[in-house]
């Protein structure tokens, strides 16, 4: 099933075919794109430790170790959103069939989550670095998420560590569109990126910034009632246009329960969503659905490699990333295809990405020998519906045990006080305190 979908989302010849397309200054003489995302594919599941690792096992290459860091160093960025959003298409008509019974979160409206991640720093192996000890952080990306397919649809990366996500913010909203609902956090607060998706004719549900846009209050602040996680107020609210008039808006408070990880006891939604389409309550609870996104890049970094922190230079760095978010889409849709066949209540979450991507890991390699590559291509050829049907069918046969999540409270947190230097440097022999029943 995994090398199945793998292959529908990266089909060699649609990925060379893209890089022709997408290209600036690069160019293909003996290795082909396609061979660079198929090993960096095989890092970013966890089936090879290192690219080098990949290139080593890998019979068909025929270029050098220098040939192969050379073309992985210099992969340019319009390449890797384009890889991204390409392959998020390739598995969009296999997606909505597995999905159509599910609830959307507003019907009527695309929903997408933007959010940007940022790489953590990598090693200092560049000549550069070498004697610098702070952090080298390789570059950052933003993530367009679509909640209600569980796909990531778009990607933009950013080589810059210390740029702005809200300079980003345009290129993603190029794709946005009438019947879009766009949530974001604070940081895309801004009076630009509010007004670019009004024009746009796009709705959103973004949390005021406490600085900008600063909205002018053109009515009461009204209580609504309660909801899971606070009271609920809504109030009228403008901001200016360019042309000299206003935009009107809707602001909803939520004054909480209890008080977020830093300390905030209320959060201020902006949206431009008619009242009749969703009251104060839903949007207060639609905006919780911006945290899948970040569930997404906890994901990206427990379940499959998409931190290699070997790889330095910004472009290969982002490119294991981008790499790491397509093998993301291709577990979601394992993942989906498993709870639809075996009739899961998608509430009940019962499917883990961890588990499934540790089981691709684990028969991966015994299947790529003893079934030769004729034997799952002529799988993928095809329609979409025929695609879905084989899919289906193979999920059938899945042994949940091997995929089910083992949930389990929450860890509950100890103070750690202060202790003297003589108590921390102790050391007690384990099998004497468990013979005399504790530490003497």
């Amino acid at each position: 099933m995994a090398r199945m979908t793998l292959q529908r989302a990266l089909c060699p010849e649609w990925v060379d075919a893209l890089f022709e397309s997408h290209r600036e200054w690069q160019y293909t003489r003996e290795l082909t794109f396609s061979t660079v995302v198929e090993l960096t594919s095989l890092v970013a599941l966890g089936m090879r430790p290192s690219l080098h690792a990949a290139a080593r096992r890998d019979a068909s290459l025929t270029v050098s170790m220098a040939a192969l860091y050379a073309k992985v160093n210099r992969t340019e960025p319009a390449l890797l959103r384009a890889l991204v959003r390409g392959s998020a298409e390739q598995l969009l008509p296999v997606v909505e069939p597995l999905r159509a019974g599910r609830t959307p979160l507003l019907p009527g409206f695309r929903v997408r989550v933007v959010d940007g991640n940022h790489l953590p720093a990598s090693e200092k192996r560049l000549a550069p670095l070498r004697d610098f000890r702070g952090a080298a952080l390789p570059g950052h990306a933003l993530v367009v998420f679509d909640p209600d397919l569980g796909l990531a649809v778009d990607l933009i990366p950013c080589e810059d560590a210390y740029t702005s996500e809200r300079v980003l913010m345009p290129a993603a909203m190029e794709a946005a569109r009438a019947g879009d609902l766009w949530l974001a956090d604070r940081h895309f607060s801004t009076r630009p990126i509010l007004l670019g998706l009004v024009a746009r004719n796009a709705h959103f549900i973004i949390r005021e910034h406490k600085a900008h846009p600063n909205p002018t209050a053109v009515g009461p602040r009204k209580r609504i009632g309660r909801s899971e996680t606070g009271v609920v107020f809504a109030q009228r609210v403008t901001i200016p246009t360019a042309d000299g008039g206003v935009q009107r808006l809707r602001r909803i408070e939520i004054e909480l329960y209890e008080p977020t990880s830093d300390g905030e006891t209320l959060i201020r939604l902006l949206t431009n969503l008619p009242k009749a389409t969703a009251d104060a309550r839903t949007v207060a609870l639609l905006y919780l659905e911006r945290w899948t996104v970040e569930n997404l890049f906890q994901r990206l970094e427990s379940a499959l490699h998409s931190e290699v922190r070997t790889l330095g230079k910004p472009r290969a760095a982002l490119l294991m990333f981008a790499t790491a978010v397509v093998a993301f889409n291709v577990l979601s849709a394992l993942q989906s295809a498993v709870e639809t066949a075996q009739a899961l209540a998608p509430e009940d979450d019962v499917v883990s990405t961890w588990h499934l991507a540790e089981e691709v890991r684990s028969h991966y390699a015994g299947m790529m020998v003893a079934l030769p590559p004729a034997g799952w291509t002529s799988l993928v050829e095809g329609s979409p519906k025929e695609f879905t049907r084989t899919l289906l069918r193979f999920a059938r046969h899945v042994d949940l045990r091997h995929i089910r999540k083992n949930p389990r409270k929450p860890k509950v947190a100890k103070p750690k006080g202060y202790a003297p230097r003589k108590d921390v440097q102790r050391h007690v022999s384990t099998a004497r305190v468990l013979a005399n029943g504790g530490v003497r």
